[in-house]
Order: structure tokens, then C-alpha cells, then sequence
């Protein structure tokens, strides 16, 4: 039974990463990273290139927790680590890909 509850969290957390990662994509305004902040049209000189780079990076961290689901129907007590280690690592590189993105898209 816990399988089916891990799953279906961690599906639904799944969908949320990717969902966040095609919004950005498929986005028309520049994306923000941090939340409560914004980033002005004027800031970015390719608005959808710049929205494409930001949702493949939220979807290519999504694949931690779709791995994690996977493993999690296989072999459970190894689900677990990997999404402790993907997610706790995943989030510096996450911050560092945002910055490469935004300096590489922004205005001068």
C-alpha cells in the first residue's frame, strides 16, 4: 500500500515540476526563478528563447522525481535516497543554471 501512496505523491509532484517547466516554456512574459520576484521584458533580449532555456531546466528537474517514481515500484528502499540526493543536489544546480540562463538572455 505504501507504494501507491508514494506514487501518487510523488506523481503529482512530478506533474507540478513538469507542468512548471512547459508554463515557463510556453510562457509569453519572461519567467521568474525566485519567487516573489519578476523579471521585465526589458531586462531579456529573447524573451521565448530565454523561456524555452527556463522550462527545459524545471522539466529536466522534474526527471529526479520521475526516476524516483519509477524506482519507487521496484525497489522502494532505494526511491527514497535518490530523491533526497536529486533534490538537495538538484537545487544548487538549479540556482546555478538559472543564473547561466539569465546572464546569457540578459540586456546590456
Amino acid at each position: 500500500m505504501e507504494k501507491f501512496v508514494f506514487a501518487f505523491l510523488m506523481i503529482g509532484l512530478s506533474a507540478f515540476f513538469t507542468g512548471l517547466g512547459v508554463f515557463a516554456w510556453k510562457r509569453e512574459k519572461p519567467m521568474w526563478f525566485w519567487s516573489g520576484s519578476t523579471v521585465s521584458e526589458d531586462e531579456i533580449t529573447d524573451i521565448p528563447a530565454y523561456n524555452r532555456a527556463n522550462g527545459i531546466m524545471w522539466i529536466a528537474y522534474s526527471g529526479v522525481f520521475w526516476l524516483s517514481t519509477v524506482i519507487g515500484f521496484f525497489k522502494p528502499e532505494l526511491a527514497g535516497p535518490v530523491l533526497a540526493v536529486g533534490c538537495v543536489g538538484g537545487i544548487p544546480v538549479l540556482v546555478i543554471a538559472y543564473k547561466k540562463i539569465y546572464n546569457k538572455y540578459k540586456a546590456d
